[in-house]
Parts: C-alpha cells; sequence; structure tokens
C-alpha cells in the first residue's frame, strides 16, 4: 500500500516537474522578433511623417509582381512606382513597417521622404535679364539677339507648380505633361511660380529660347511645397517620356536628399539636361538638393550691376551664374499677365534656355557637351561679390 502511495507520488511529481518545465520554457524563451532594419534620414529636417522611398536590389524590378508584392507583404501601401531613374517607389507606412520592409534582403534602402520646396522670391523692379544675357559686358544696349531657329526643335520640362499653357506668350507652345499632385493629366498652376519660369525659358516676348516648346510637370502645390517623393516622380516621368533634344527645369529645392541626386543624374545618363536653382540661402549650394549635383548645370543669380545678390547660394558646386534680380516673365494669373520676381529661380530657367538654344543647333549633344557650351561660352571677370569658390562665369546665350 505504501509503495503503491510512493509510486503515485513519484508520477505525479514528475508530471508536475514536467508540467513546470514546459511553462517555464514558454515564459522563458524569446518570441521570434521580427528583425528591423535602419531607415535612412529618419528625424532628418524636413522629414515627412509616414513617407518613404524604397530602393530595391537588382534582381527585384519595382513594377514586377514580386517588387509590388514585397510592398504588401510588410503592409506598406505604395503611393507611387518608379521604374526609370530609381528602382523602387514612394511608400505610406509607419515606422515599424518601414524599418521591418529596410531589413528584408531584396531592399537596398529605406529613406525617409522629405519637404521641398520653392526657391523664395520676391517683387522688384522690372526685368533687364534678357538684354544682359546676350552681349558680353554692360552697358546694357536695350536689345536681345538670339540664334535664327530660336530652340524650335527642342522641348523643356519645366518640374513645378504646373504652368499657365493657354498664356499667350506660349503662342501653343505649351502643353501638360502630368500632375502629380492632383494625380492627372492637366498640370495648370496654382501658384504662379511656375508659368513664370517658363516664360523666361520660352516665352515668345519675356523668353530666352522663344521657340521651344515647353511641357509642364506639377510636382509642387498652390503654396509652392512639396515632397521629394513626388519631385522624384516627376523626374521619373521626364525620362520615360521625354522628346529629345530635352531640357528639366529644377527651381526647387530642399536640404540634402541622395536619391534625388540619383534620380537627377540618372536622368542626365538618359540624355536630359538638366538645369537647376542654386537656391536662396546665401550659403554654399551643395548643401542642398538638387543643386549639389555634379552633372547638372547649377545656376547662382546676379543683379543689373553684375553683382551676385546676398540671397544667392555660391560654391564649387555652381557652374556659373544668370539674371536673377527684378526679372518680369508670364504670370498664371490670367492668359496675358505678367509679374516681376527675384531668385536664383528666376535665374536657372535663363540658362535652360540658353541649353535649348544650344541643343537645337547641336541636337546630337550629351548633357555633358551642353553643360560645357555654356560655361565655356560664359562672360568672365564680370560677377562680383561671387562668394569663396563660385565660379567666375556669367551665362551668355548661344550665338548659332
Amino acid at each position: 500500500m505504501a509503495r503503491a502511495r510512493e509510486r503515485r507520488l513519484r508520477r505525479t511529481g514528475g508530471l508536475v516537474a514536467a508540467v513546470c518545465t514546459a511553462a517555464f520554457s514558454a515564459i522563458t524563451l524569446p518570441a521570434h522578433a521580427v528583425p528591423e532594419g535602419r531607415i535612412l534620414g529618419a528625424g532628418s529636417p524636413g522629414s515627412v511623417h509616414g513617407s518613404y522611398l524604397v530602393t530595391l536590389e537588382e534582381g527585384t524590378a519595382a513594377r514586377s509582381a514580386a517588387g509590388r508584392g514585397l510592398a504588401g507583404r510588410y503592409g506598406v501601401e505604395i503611393s507611387h512606382i518608379y521604374g526609370t531613374v530609381l528602382n523602387g517607389y514612394a511608400i505610406r507606412a509607419d515606422e515599424r513597417q518601414a524599418g521591418r520592409l529596410a531589413a528584408d534582403p531584396r531592399v537596398a534602402s529605406v529613406v525617409q521622404d522629405t519637404r521641398v520646396r520653392l526657391d523664395g522670391t520676391q517683387t522688384n523692379p522690372p526685368s533687364w535679364g534678357l538684354d544682359r544675357v546676350d552681349q558680353p559686358k554692360p552697358p546694357l544696349d536695350r536689345s536681345y539677339t538670339w540664334p535664327g531657329k530660336a530652340g524650335a526643335g527642342v522641348t523643356v520640362y519645366v518640374i513645378d507648380t504646373g504652368v499657365r499653357t493657354t498664356h499667350r506668350d506660349f503662342a501653343g507652345r505649351a502643353s501638360h505633361g502630368w500632375d502629380f499632385v492632383g494625380g492627372d493629366a492637366v498640370a495648370t498652376d496654382g501658384n504662379g511660380h511656375g508659368t513664370h519660369v517658363a516664360g523666361t525659358v520660352a516665352g515668345t516676348v519675356h523668353g530666352v529660347a522663344k521657340k521651344a516648346r515647353i511641357v509642364s510637370v506639377r510636382v509642387l502645390d498652390a503654396a509652392g511645397g512639396g515632397t521629394t517623393g513626388r519631385v522624384i516622380a516627376g523626374i521619373d516621368w521626364v525620362t520615360r517620356h521625354a522628346k529629345k533634344p530635352a531640357v528639366a527645369n529644377l527651381s526647387l529645392g530642399g536640404p540634402r536628399n541622395d536619391r534625388l541626386d540619383a534620380a537627377v543624374r540618372a536622368s542626365i545618363a538618359s540624355g536630359v539636361t538638366y538645369t537647376v536653382a542654386a537656391g536662396n540661402d546665401g550659403r554654399p549650394a551643395g548643401l542642398y538638393s538638387p543643386a549639389g549635383v555634379e552633372q547638372a548645370v547649377t545656376v547662382g543669380a546676379t543683379d543689373r550691376r553684375d553683382t551676385k545678390p546676398a540671397f544667392s547660394n555660391h560654391g564649387p558646386a555652381l557652374d556659373l551664374f544668370a539674371p536673377g534680380v527684378g526679372i518680369t516673365s508670364t504670370s498664371a494669373a490670367s492668359d496675358t499677365a505678367r509679374s516681376t520676381s527675384s531668385g536664383t529661380s528666376m535665374a536657372s530657367p535663363h540658362a535652360a534656355g540658353a541649353a535649348a538654344l544650344y541643343l537645337d543647333d547641336h541636337p546630337k549633344a550629351t548633357p555633358a557637351q551642353v553643360a560645357r557650351a555654356l560655361t565655356a561660352g560664359a562672360a568672365t571677370g564680370k560677377v562680383s561679390g561671387r562668394g569663396v569658390g563660385s565660379p567666375d562665369k556669367l551665362l551668355r546665350v548661344p550665338r548659332g
């Protein structure tokens, strides 16, 4: 009887021990945690909460079922798929989802999206820029002379706030590309900045290349704001749809962003010449994107005395200067309106128009050859107060 009881206790004790051991194991063994990778640029100035730029490794195409399915696996929403300048997409996700996606071996990087903005403008006296860029030195002669074809065979893509394509100064040469703010094919201008830029590029009255075609690509809203992801989408669209010879102008910028710079470089590599504003912070242009892209033509501003204004960025990232103070051009207020503004946003389209003139006579020229032609043809010994490291070059339009 005692032995039977002892055996029952042993069996019971063993069962209790086994149960306790199992319970202890369940409590102490860690669950399989989902790894999280590094989000580049997280918390940097101008970060856009919940928006990220994803670049995939070469073995996975962003537009493929596998590429799209990768995003779905981590529960993130794709807001735009890139396919030309970047193998990846823009996504909406929370920080944990983005981190888990970043840890996937098929993902090259996840970068937090940032805000971009117009390079600020201000009202100033009437324009004089066209008069300045066709002659080597002052005094101004109250005339503007350009090559005979006036850029007729070139298309210039204005990646900006949109363009009032019906403005009479465009004489039917302006058209809509895509609106990445509204998500449709009508890229109208609710701000005025893009229309002003386009007029300086190719307006019949106000423009440098008076017969070039303008295509509006809207990436900034009516307040002049937007995201890096949206700007990259515009660049991607231009790269896929560019009718060459082609020029693209970016009179916008923000803090240094490697993904934006990479997109511009890829578009240039495809054969599109880019002119970009140096920025209006009075600091080295190399601190900003896309102003710091070496392959682009980065343009600082001068006033009518050939002096760099205090607002213009400067330094070795610049390729040249162009008129950018008190520039009168087309306005989005009506089909006949005009307005006067200042900024490197106004300087850059002078260079875009000059690039279009050069390409009209040299349609097979590469972006590097266009850039060299503009810098080689620039006037020297003219820009005062240009800043340490800035080039001694002031834009002159090609003479054919």
